[in-house]
């Protein structure tokens, strides 16, 4: 069950032939993980629980406030806040001061606790958890199934982080017969396909020429768009907005 749990949306993303199939996953865990957060969960005691302790995000805390339910996010606020000032005041009345003059002083715990929650994320963590069984299923699908690595071949490459973590994720659990060639199709995927975003871009910019503009687009029209996603991994909307 938990096969078929996972290999759909990674047979769904590759079937929708983007610029990176593993970013279309994980925006699709991300979605849903804010739209878990936004819906009636965040009443449970469970769940506040750990937005309280954990926070979240500067980027998801972002999406979280463009959410119609302000009601929602008004009370995990609250209470994540006042978590935060009592372990803040906690903390404070703990800080190390220099005793001596020229003397590096000793890191505050409340550096620390500041530090660590500015990277804390109840929303990286939810999407994490999952991701890391889609890439594990990504390996294994290319393994053992002839028809996923066949879509595998054909896909648009990847950006590059993704194209760092499937090679890394292939050299952990990859045979050693299965992996060279997943090495050299992977990387042959994202070159050729920078290749391709390059030529398309190059258009995009002789359109500003005015010997081209009654010449067609071709596949430029949103070569910046899908180029962004290719170096950056940021998938867009309609109006070029982060998505």
């Amino acid at each position: 069950m938990a096969e078929k749990l996972y290999t759909i949306p990674v047979n769904d993303a590759f079937d929708e032939h983007s610029e990176c199939p593993i970013c279309s996953m994980y925006k699709k865990l991300e979605d849903d993980a804010i739209a878990f957060m936004m819906g009636p969960s965040y009443m449970e005691d469970d769940i506040r629980m750990e937005t309280d302790r954990m926070g979240f995000c500067k980027a998801h805390m972002l999406m979280l406030s463009k959410q119609e339910n302000r009601l929602g996010l008004a009370l995990i606020l609250k209470t994540h806040l006042d978590r935060q000032k009592l372990e803040a005041q906690e903390l404070a009345a703990k800080t190390v001061k220099a005793k001596k003059m020229f003397k590096k002083p000793e890191e505050a715990e409340i550096v620390r606790w500041a530090r660590e929650k500015t990277c804390s994320c109840y929303i990286c963590r939810k999407i994490d958890n999952m991701f890391s069984h889609y890439l594990d299923t990504v390996l294994r699908l290319y393994e053992k199934d002839s028809a996923f690595r066949e879509k595998y071949a054909e896909c648009k490459g990847f950006c590059q982080e993704h194209l760092g973590m499937l090679i890394k994720k292939g050299q952990e659990v990859l045979r050693e017969q299965d992996l060279q060639s997943f090495v050299t199709l992977t990387a042959k995927l994202y070159t050729d396909n920078l290749q391709r975003l390059s030529d398309d871009l190059d258009w995009f910019t002789d359109k500003f020429d005015y010997r081209y503009r009654d010449a067609p687009w071709k596949n430029s029209r949103d070569a910046i768009e899908r180029a962004v996603i290719k170096t950056n991994g940021i998938i867009q909307n309609e109006k070029g907005k982060e998505k």
